[in-house]
């Protein structure tokens, strides 16, 4: 079994990639430099030496993750031991599944074709861009 880093600190972009948010180190620092990773609700650098009981907010693509360092690596191993380096917090979880739900509601009205268009209804779709495009001017 996976034993975590006996370490007291960690750097951010080192355990960001052994926790498995990232594929490299270079990404997690990219994040760390575009301002998606805060600690504590501050921004910080990706030489930041973390400790557990850190609060740390990833935000990833469309998600936002409010995650509890529970213990520190320097060495990425396999998912289900990544895992064990943090907790997410049940807040964040709940968002993080009310916005997806949003988001797949949002695609409900969103129709998905079969097949390719015909002459006809070719028409009616340069029609209808028309029309929209006219009543903007």
């Amino acid at each position: 079994m996976f034993k975590p880093y006996e370490a007291s600190k960690v750097r951010l972009d080192k355990w960001l990639w052994a926790a498995r948010f990232f594929k490299t180190r270079a990404l997690a620092k990219q994040a760390i430099d575009g301002g998606k990773i805060h600690c504590d609700g501050q921004r910080v650098k990706p030489s930041k030496e973390i400790s557990v009981g850190i609060t740390l907010t990833i935000r990833q693509d469309l998600d936002e993750k409010i995650v509890l360092v529970t213990a520190l690596s320097d060495q990425r191993r396999g998912a289900p031991e990544a895992a064990l380096l943090y907790t997410e917090t049940e807040d964040s979880i709940a968002a993080r599944e009310k916005r997806s739900a949003e988001r797949k509601a949002g695609l409900a009205n969103f129709i998905i074709s079969d097949h390719r268009p015909n002459k006809k209804e070719r028409r009616q779709i340069h029609q209808f861009q028309r029309i929209n495009f006219d009543s903007q001017d």
